[in-house]
């Protein structure tokens, strides 16, 4: 259930212009510094992972991972995807606060 808000949040945020989706767009607003939270997909590859955990810890954004790339695409309105950013902060604490609530830890 809690699983639905969370990506009816991502989308609502894709709506409204505040995400940036693929690898390239994401990593580009972490280092600008516009990323208020970088979402993974549980399914990218590990290599993916890793470069995302290590600079979302040295730029100090938010990341978590979440499902799988075909869910994140779909929650988006796109195909696959595996990663996005998150432009707005209300938004990203709304998607934290549903993830903490869930039980997600950050990996």
């Amino acid at each position: 259930m809690k699983q639905n808000r969370i990506l009816s949040l991502v989308s609502l945020a894709t709506k409204a212009g505040k995400t940036v989706s693929g690898e390239f767009c994401t990593e580009k607003e972490v280092k600008s510094g516009r990323a208020a939270l970088v979402i993974v997909a549980g399914d990218a590859s590990d290599n993916t992972k890793k470069k995302f955990r290590n600079m979302c810890e040295f730029y100090q954004v938010p990341i978590r991972f979440l499902e799988d790339k075909d869910t994140l695409g779909h929650a988006m309105g796109k195909q696959f995807r595996a990663s996005l950013a998150i432009l707005d902060q209300g938004f990203a604490d709304g998607i934290c606060r549903q993830l903490d609530a869930e039980g997600h830890t950050i990996a």
